[in-house]
């Protein structure tokens, strides 16, 4: 009876450790870009203090507001970069970003970035795809070092 209840205790954390690691919705309403969220999302638990750092250099983000961001409002670290990108891309503040997201998170984010001025199609749009597509490409050159090319 004791090794069933390891079993069970073993199988009850693996399986909460799973839902843990499960895919944020975004809900960009583009599936590439959906897409290229959930690998910077993914790259970015494995090694936040390296995202973090990453963002800190090319958003000149302090890394408490990161911290806030991430604490504070819950934000998943793709979110974050997503707060950081649009912010940029529409010419708006973080802070104007932070307060259409809490008010509509429940929308997705491409109803955020509509309400920012980024609407799909737009040059704008694309500019973020591209940014994004290059943020998660940056994670998978960092994830790859280690690997050997057999």
């Amino acid at each position: 009876m004791n090794f069933m209840k390891r079993i069970t205790i073993l199988l009850i954390a693996l399986f909460l450790s799973i839902l843990n690691y499960a895919q944020v919705p975004f809900n960009t309403g583009n599936s590439e870009l959906d897409a290229d969220l959930v690998k910077i999302n993914a790259d970015a638990k494995l090694d936040f203090g390296a995202f973090k750092t990453d963002l800190a250099l090319t958003y000149n983000i302090s890394d408490k507001k990161i911290d806030y961001l991430s604490v504070s409002v819950k934000m998943e670290p793709a979110e974050i970069y997503l707060t950081l990108e649009i912010s940029k891309l529409s010419g708006r503040s973080i802070d104007d970003v932070i307060e259409i997201y809490e008010v509509h998170k429940d929308k997705g984010w491409g109803f955020i970035a509509k309400e920012l001025g980024i609407k799909p199609g737009s040059p704008e749009f694309h500019g973020l795809k591209e940014q994004t597509k290059n943020q998660g490409a940056k994670g998978k050159s960092k994830s790859d070092k280690g690997k050997s090319n057999k």
